[in-house]
């Protein structure tokens, strides 16, 4: 039977350790990190997103902003409002709720936000640095995590064979990267790989981020193995993970749930990041 990787347990010790931090960060310079988050449209997750995200950085000693905007809003107002926050010098941190509605170009949205601030993480610049062994302003929050999440269980990922299933540039690809980096020898699947069952059989470590409820089942498992699953598929029946999880405890050494597992670790290492970026603004690191 796997032991249970428990996200909440293991990002309250971060957000414990920021809320310090930032207290610290506070008293000797009279900064107080600040995270802008902007959310454009009534898209009902994302709005759920953000208040975990407005409660997680009022727990931690963040002051956040929220800009609330209309689907209807002008593209070329929000990349205003953008640089506008690049420029304010009390903001640590910004942050797009994605998705946007359609009618936003994402990618012209997000390449205005200032590498500098990009807590997401996800900046081209940033990401540019990930993929060339360079070190970026933030490390994608959930890919951070997940890295975080591997090593709680004390296992070495160094030597190791890790498989990730998806290849998104939010978690897949750069997920892939910090593997690497970790001297891990990474293989990436998607939606279109063949023998998927064969290649994910191999991993000692497996990271499901594809995005489709129960697509790992417990005989494409390797025995031992540490399996984070990033899935939240929401069903009639509530969350689920790309993993069918009762299955696959029963054969994985080390498993996350869904929910409780890589969720509250993004938000967490959001938090670091924020606290991060207000640090360096103060002169403090």
């Amino acid at each position: 039977m796997a032991k249970i990787i428990d996200g909440k347990i293991i990002a309250q010790g971060i957000k414990d350790e920021v809320r310090e931090k930032a207290a610290k960060l506070f008293e000797a310079t009279g900064v107080r990190p600040k995270l802008s988050v902007i959310l454009v449209g009534d898209d009902p997750g994302s709005q759920v997103y953000v208040r975990n995200k407005e409660k997680a950085c009022a727990e931690a000693g963040i002051e956040t902003e929220t800009h609330r905007l209309p689907a209807s809003y002008d593209e070329k107002q929000l990349i205003e409002l953008i640089k506008g926050l690049n420029a304010e010098q009390k903001v640590h941190g910004i942050l797009v709720q994605l998705p946007l509605p359609k009618c936003f170009n994402e990618k012209e949205v997000l390449i205005n936000v200032a590498p500098a601030k990009d807590v997401d993480g996800l900046h081209i610049e940033n990401l540019g640095r990930l993929f060339a062994g360079q070190e970026p302003y933030f490390y994608p929050c959930t890919p951070s995590g997940i890295i975080r999440l591997i090593l709680s269980t004390g296992a070495q990922i160094k030597g190791k064979e890790a498989v990730v299933v998806g290849r998104s540039n939010i978690v897949g690809k750069p997920t892939a990267m910090l593997l690497l980096g970790q001297h891990a020898t990474v293989t990436i699947c998607h939606s279109r790989t063949m023998n998927l069952g064969e290649i994910v059989k191999r991993a000692d470590i497996l990271v499901a981020a594809i995005g489709k409820a129960g697509t790992i089942k417990a005989d494409m498992i390797k025995r031992g193995a540490i399996v984070i699953d990033v899935g939240m598929n929401r069903l009639p029946t509530g969350l689920a993970g790309d993993v069918d999880f009762e299955g696959a405890r029963e054969v994985a050494g080390y498993i996350t749930p869904v929910p409780g597992g890589v969720g509250p670790m993004t938000i967490a290492m959001l938090l670091s990041n924020t606290l991060t970026s207000a640090e360096r603004f103060a002169g403090y690191r």
